[in-house]
């Protein structure tokens, strides 16, 4: 990866056409989109040091959309997370997902989850925030994007980033977070957590958790609930008891169809009310 590790860089090589290797076989429950209606494929997203590649669908006519953010699980922008993106144009959006790891590694080419691990732990907060900003700007200037109304959704991984982006670009109108983890250890490339900057919080956030997830204790998810009553905004925090994390991905067996769906008519409504 050294080349692209150099402080100018480009995006060379082309997302995933397919899941990421780390979570085969794929379950029989995978939801694909028509694309008809759609323009729906890879873009390159100038940002700070470079180009990185990213996943954008949108309808085939018409101009001024709202933008949604798409943000990735730690298995990178493959197959799940583009039909998001398409999920979201058939409802009349702008969706982009950016590879927030580019610079760090391919992951998706990895079978082993604690070498994926490996290069997540390299990627710094301060570097996804400028690439998202630097996606905001492209989808205003070269996808038809209006960024007054500016949304952001992610995945485990991207649901973290989610509660931070909202907190650190006060343009965006609305977030929904999908059982993001809320607490950490500071470090120098996670100084902050969504816990830390929950009270400051300007931006409406829904947040969508289970239960049952044992990488995100229900404790933390209540300590969020308690930290969110003091921000200025209209925050909301579902919890569904019977739910295990990654309820939301069609491709794995942790998918729950009744949550996902619930979750997804919520993250409809959240968007439409909140002017994204």
């Amino acid at each position: 990866m050294a080349k692209l590790t150099r402080r100018k860089f480009i995006a060379v090589s082309s997302l995933t056409a397919g899941f990421a290797i780390a979570v085969q076989p794929i379950s029989a429950k995978t939801i694909t989109t028509d694309p008809k209606g759609l323009i729906a494929g890879e873009v390159k997203i100038p940002v700070a040091d470079g180009t990185i590649p990213a996943f954008r669908a949108m309808p085939d006519s018409g101009e001024n959309f709202p933008v949604i953010l798409v943000i990735q699980e730690i298995f990178g922008v493959h197959a799940y997370i583009q039909d998001v993106c398409c999920r979201l144009a058939k409802l009349g959006y702008v969706a982009i997902a950016p590879e927030m790891f580019y610079r760090q590694g391919d992951v998706s080419k990895l079978s082993d989850i604690a070498e994926i691990r490996k290069v997540v732990s390299k990627v710094p907060d301060a570097q996804v925030m400028s690439d998202l900003d630097a996606t905001v700007a492209w989808a205003a200037s070269s996808a038809k994007g209006n960024s007054d109304r500016l949304g952001i959704t992610g995945f485990c991984w991207g649901g973290r980033i989610t509660w931070l982006y909202a907190a650190h670009n006060p343009q965006v109108k609305a977030g929904v977070a999908w059982y993001g983890k809320l607490v950490g250890e500071a470090s120098a490339l996670t100084p902050k957590h969504p816990i830390d900057i929950a009270k400051v919080l300007q931006v409406p956030v829904l947040g969508l958790y289970g239960g049952k997830d044992t990488g995100i204790p229900l404790d933390t998810v209540e300590q969020m609930r308690e930290q969110l009553k003091g921000c200025n905004t209209n925050a909301e925090i579902v919890v569904y008891p019977d739910a295990p994390h990654a309820f939301h991905a069609d491709y794995r067996p942790s998918y729950r169809q009744k949550e996902a769906q619930d979750g997804w008519n919520r993250l409809k409504a959240w968007f439409k009310q909140n002017g994204v």
